[in-house]
This record gives C-alpha cells, structure tokens and sequence, in this order.
C-alpha cells in the first residue's frame, strides 16, 4: 500500500494560522494592498512556520505578473554582452525573478523570432543587451512591455538605456597620465565609426585641452580593435613624435601590441612611455609586461543597474532617456612618473 502524500501547504492554512482572511493574506504576501506592518509580519511568520511555497501560477493571476523576464542579446562573441548579462543576472536573482536568455547572434530575423517566444511566454519585461555601444533600432514602440537597453542605446530617446560614459572615463585616463608628470601624450584607437572610439577621443582631448597640452603627434591615430593595430600604431606615434612619454589606448588589445613594439623599438614601458588601455580585459590586461593600467567600464554594475530600472519600469515609473554609468581606473604597472635622468 503506498504511503499518501503530504498535503501541501495552501494559502488557506497560512490565512487560519495567522487568524486572517485569505483575501488578507494573499495581500500580504504579494505585497499588494494595504495591509497593517503587524499584520503582515504575522502572515509572514505562518508562512515560515509552514514552509509554505507560493503557487507561481496563482500568483501571476493575482499580480499580473508572471515573475519572467527576457535577456535579448546580439553579442555572439560575449566580451562585453557576458559581464552586463551576469550583472542583471544577480539583480533578477535577488529579486526572485527567473530569467529566460536568447541570443540573436546579431540577426534581425533571429531576434524577431525570440521576441515572439519571450511574448509568448508573458514575460514581465525585456532587457536587450547590444555588442557596443553603437545605437540600435528600438524594438520597444511595437512591445506591450517594458524595455531596457544595456550598453547599446536605443536610437529613441524615449527609451531606457543604460551605457559606460566612455566621454569621462577617457579623460580619466588622460587626467591619470598627467598627474603622473606626463606632457607629450598620444593616443590610439578603434575606427572612427564606431562611437566607443569617438567618444574615447573626444574625452581624452577635453582632458589635453583643459590641462593646455597638446596631442603628441598632433592628431588622434585611428585604427582597428586589434594587437596588430597596436604594434602598427605604435611605429607611427614614435615616428611623428620621438620623445612622445605616454600613450592613452582605446582598448586593452590595442595597448598590448603597443607596448610589445614599443619594446622592440627600445623603449621601456612605464620609464620611458606610460601607457593607459581601455576595457579592463583581464586575459590581456593582467598578462602584458608590465601588466596594464586600464579603464575599467564596470559592465556587470551597468547590468545591475539596468535590472534595477527594469523592476522600476514595470511597476511604471521608468526613467527615459541615456543613462551613462562611471567607469573605473585600474592601476598596474604599464604607468608611472617619468624615470629620472
């Protein structure tokens, strides 16, 4: 004879536990109505001292919610979309939110297709995570939900985003450079269509400029994202200016191949040229001799906070437009004060 199950535990035993209404209780749980502290606190207690589980589907029937969001992304690469995604991966989990993650591997076709699915599914929201910080279409005009942009903006200013503020951090670098004693200071970068790169040497100029020093070399040295770029760069900065004394990269890729020309060419890394790279990649960033100072954008902060605003914007109170999140220095070794003569 099989034993018989436990019964489980219902929202009814919690309500004659705590003396109240099951409509009481169901307020009480959901967080929902108004409820007295003391109330609540007791529906609270029953609820632990039955170790009662809330039915998902029950619930979603009382809010209107679903507790499911979609994570949409387009980096098939992952180095940037992987740390924003993580970020907004640990705010869902504290808020007890399951999170259903699709990659569109940057296809229109795929991503119109996994925004029918997360519908589908009646998720709460949408987070579209971007491969750079380029703008993007905005998808959320023709949504019935909430939407917000990580790292790529949307192209609608009505919209959510959330983005580095690549405009400051550069100047930080620059900033970092000259209180280190540095006067001829280059820099080299990503191709100009790319707004990571525009907005890098946009920052690092204001920071020139506001200092009254000029760009060694006399203009910025637009490339690709690459080492190769960096050791290529490298012979250009040295040859339009000789006693160059720093350079402030666009990326960690580049100041690593910078720094190994450099090298070859005789000069020492920090003594004789400091160099600044951007992205805090630690695969290159910690690994380069000497290990590279480097702009941080502190991604999985940028997804958090877009998680956040998320939650804010399904209980209606989003906050339009682009949001530029702080990057971070990181000191290493690759920037010093002048060796002495």
């Amino acid at each position: 004879m099989r034993p018989e199950r436990p019964r489980a535990v219902t929202i009814n035993d919690v309500a004659a536990l705590a003396k109240v209404s099951i409509a009481t209780a169901s307020k009480a749980l959901n967080g929902r109505g108004q409820v007295r502290a003391e109330t609540r606190d007791r529906v609270f207690a029953a609820a632990r001292e039955l170790s009662f589980q809330p039915n998902p589907l029950a619930r979603s029937l009382v809010t209107g919610q679903t507790r499911t969001v979609g994570l949409l992304t387009s980096d098939s690469v992952g180095r940037f979309g992987i740390p924003v995604m993580l970020g907004a991966e640990d705010a869902f989990g504290s808020g007890e939110t399951a999170v259903l993650l699709c990659d569109a591997r940057g296809d229109a076709f795929r991503e119109q297709h996994y925004l029918r699915t997360l519908l589908a599914r009646r998720v709460d929201g949408l987070i579209v995570v971007g491969e750079s910080t380029d703008p993007r279409p905005s998808i959320s005009r023709d949504l019935p939900i909430p939407v917000v942009y990580a790292y790529a903006p949307s192209d609608d200013p009505a919209d959510v985003s959330f983005v580095p503020d690549d405009v400051t951090g550069s100047g930080d670098a620059v900033r970092h450079l000259i209180a280190l004693g540095r006067r001829r200071i280059a820099h080299v970068t990503g191709p100009t269509h790319y707004t990571a790169a525009r907005e890098r040497a946009e920052g690092a100029l204001g920071a020139l400029e506001a200092a009254g020093l000029p760009l060694s070399g006399g203009q910025v040295v637009y490339g690709v994202w690459s080492q190769r770029w960096g050791r290529h760069a490298a012979e250009i900065v040295l040859n339009a200016d000789p006693d160059v004394d720093a350079v402030f990269c666009g990326s960690d890729q580049i100041a690593a191949g910078l720094i190994e020309a450099a090298r070859e060419r005789g000069r020492r890394v920090p003594d004789d040229i400091a160099v600044v790279g951007y992205d805090n990649w630690e695969v290159l960033s910690q690994e380069t001799r000497p290990p590279l100072t480097t702009m941080d954008m502190n991604l999985e902060l940028l997804g958090r906070t877009a998680a956040q605003h998320l939650f804010a914007a399904i209980e209606g109170r989003a906050t339009s437009g682009v949001h530029r999140m702080p990057c971070r220095l990181v000191i290493r070794d690759s920037a010093a004060p002048p060796a002495l003569q």
